[in-house]
């Protein structure tokens, strides 16, 4: 059963802004080590940030609670499979959300251009 779903779009020149703006201290507030390093391993990394931003809110969207103190940026990773599928690592009030809305699982689906990237999560449950 599908609990909820979220998306999100974002211009891929804000995110690089904000990165060339504030640099490590952004990136340190909206994603985790693994994936600083990996949108940090690309010659263009903006893309790769912003579709991680998009997948954040795309998720709190699909949980009913946007970015707050229901659900933090640090709350939620997206991993990536050696087939280069996303997924959703929930940690500390992610999981704690997971389990309070009676979901079993987060679907992620990513995508950017040079100008834009987007976002869908699928919250499935019970």
């Amino acid at each position: 059963m599908i609990l909820g779903v979220g998306t999100d779009l974002i211009e891929v020149e804000r995110i690089r802004a904000s990165h060339e703006r504030f640099g490590e201290r952004f990136l340190n507030r909206i994603l985790r080590p693994a994936e600083i390093a990996y949108c940090l391993s690309h010659s263009l990394p903006a893309p790769h940030l912003a579709a991680r931003f998009a997948a954040k809110e795309s998720i709190s969207k699909a949980f009913g609670t946007g970015i707050g103190a229901d659900l933090g940026w640090l709350d939620m990773e997206v991993g990536r499979r050696e087939s280069g599928q996303p997924y959703v690592i929930l940690h500390d009030k992610g999981l704690q959300l997971l389990e309070a809305r009676g979901g079993t699982g987060l679907h992620l689906s990513l995508s950017h251009t040079q100008q834009h990237a987007c976002a869908v999560a699928v919250l499935e449950g019970r």
